[in-house]
């Protein structure tokens, strides 16, 4: 690595370590009164965030970006607003740190409880969208966090000019600018350096496609909130209200195609697919929707393509669906075994018992009943913004709003308690 690189980044890090230990024991109104100053200042600011913008989206034009790219890179006076709005939501959510839960009595007389801490540092890794900037920035300051940001370097004026606009928010409420360092160069070795200073990094989350996260989750030397990918998958029992069936496996594949959360893989009760699958092979046609399908799937969908073993673990993020008919919820739940990614699973049914039985057995972020995979999102979950979604088993598990980027610690409460 290069040795300026080096210094830089162990400058960053000094820097944002410091800045941790200000921003844990900083005051509940400080922290709102810095996010708001920051949406004040984004809007203040819009005509200067365009140019920066423009520049970044003229730079990835000559680039050869492609349209899908440019779009999310693009800061529309909607998106700037969204960002400004976005900030106020956090503001208003309640703090998270220093809330004491489950403090009892033990037969020794002491209280024990388990209190919300931040995390210390956050390294957040992400491409293409800005106004990712502030959103994390946001997540981390109520939190107690400091964080270093890396955005792609398509976006690095966009960035530069959102981190100016959080550093007079935090200016104005008196907490320290290094407690949201945007990083100031595109050399790829600062990610290198990024996620291996355990001594003043405390936890990496990457935000971007299956090659970013497999590349980090391989090199970091500090832990990783992540999911790799999302083959999402819907169960329709053969005994579901076939109405609900309908509306739920169309929903969750085509109200919106590249999100982590949309349906891969659709299993259908043998017991109920030929009265389920012509109905929903229509709707799906008249999407655009491709299909690809087992045997018997095949022999009930005319236009449906043979699915390869490769289909069955594919993350599609496009207008594509696998379709396999199972004998009934023991084979959902081994082919939800041998090929989910853990992040979300559904299951069509009114019977009470299979449902608690799916809910059990089905290992991933989130389970639901009789629901869209696409509510699998901390809006939704009343998180009120999230920083991404993890499927790992450790800390924490599904959408990662503010309680996700804290941990705890016990508390002991006593008066003079001795231990015979």
């Amino acid at each position: 690595m290069d040795q300026k690189v080096a210094e830089y980044m162990h400058g960053v890090g000094r820097r944002a370590r410091d800045a941790a230990r200000a921003m844990s024991r900083a005051e509940t109104g400080a922290k709102n009164a810095a996010l708001l100053a920051t949406a004040v200042a984004i809007e203040a600011r819009a005509d200067t965030l365009r140019e920066a913008n423009d520049r970044d989206l003229a730079a990835g034009r000559d680039s050869g970006l492609d349209a899908a790219l440019l779009d999310r890179l693009e800061l529309t006076p909607q998106r700037i607003a969204d960002m400004a709005e976005g900030l106020r939501q956090v503001a208003a959510l309640p703090d998270p740190v220093g809330s004491i839960e489950r403090l009892d009595y033990r037969p020794s007389g002491i209280q024990v409880g388990r209190m919300r801490v931040p995390l210390g540092v956050i390294g957040i890794i992400y491409e293409s969208r800005p106004n990712v900037t502030a959103d994390a920035a946001a997540l981390c300051l109520k939190s107690g966090n400091a964080c270093i940001l890396r955005g792609g370097s398509e976006a690095f004026h966009s960035n530069t000019a959102i981190a100016a606009c959080i550093h007079t928010g935090l200016a104005e409420a008196g907490l320290p600018a290094d407690a949201v360092q945007v990083l100031e160069t595109t050399d790829r070795a600062a990610v290198g350096a990024l996620i291996t200073m355990p001594e003043y990094v405390d936890v990496i989350v990457p935000r971007g496609g299956k090659g970013l996260i497999e590349r980090i989750s391989g090199e970091a030397r500090v832990p990783v909130i992540k999911h790799l990918h999302g083959v999402c998958h819907v169960y329709i029992d053969d005994r579901a209200d076939l109405a609900k069936a309908v509306a739920i496996a169309f929903n969750a594949k085509t109200q919106r195609y590249g999100t982590c959360n949309t349906m891969e893989t659709l299993l259908v009760a043998e017991a109920v697919a030929d009265q389920v699958l012509p109905e929903l092979g229509e709707k799906y046609r008249a999407e655009g929707v491709e299909l690809r399908g087992c045997e018997a799937t095949r022999a009930l969908l005319a236009d449906c393509q043979p699915a390869s073993d490769e289909d069955w673990d594919t993350e599609y993020l496009a207008p594509i669906l696998s379709i396999r008919v199972v004998a009934g919820l023991d084979a959902a739940l081994a082919h939800i075994d041998a090929h989910g990614s853990g992040h979300t699973e559904s299951i069509v049914t009114e019977d009470v018992g299979r449902a608690r039985r799916f809910l059990r057995e089905a290992d991933s972020s989130s389970v639901m009943v009789n629901a869209s995979t696409r509510f699998a999102d901390g809006f939704e979950y009343g998180l009120g913004a999230e920083i991404g979604i993890s499927t790992d088993k450790l800390h924490v598990r599904g959408p990662v709003g503010l309680e996700g980027l804290t941990s705890q610690k016990f508390v002991v409460l006593g008066d003079g308690h001795v231990r015979g």
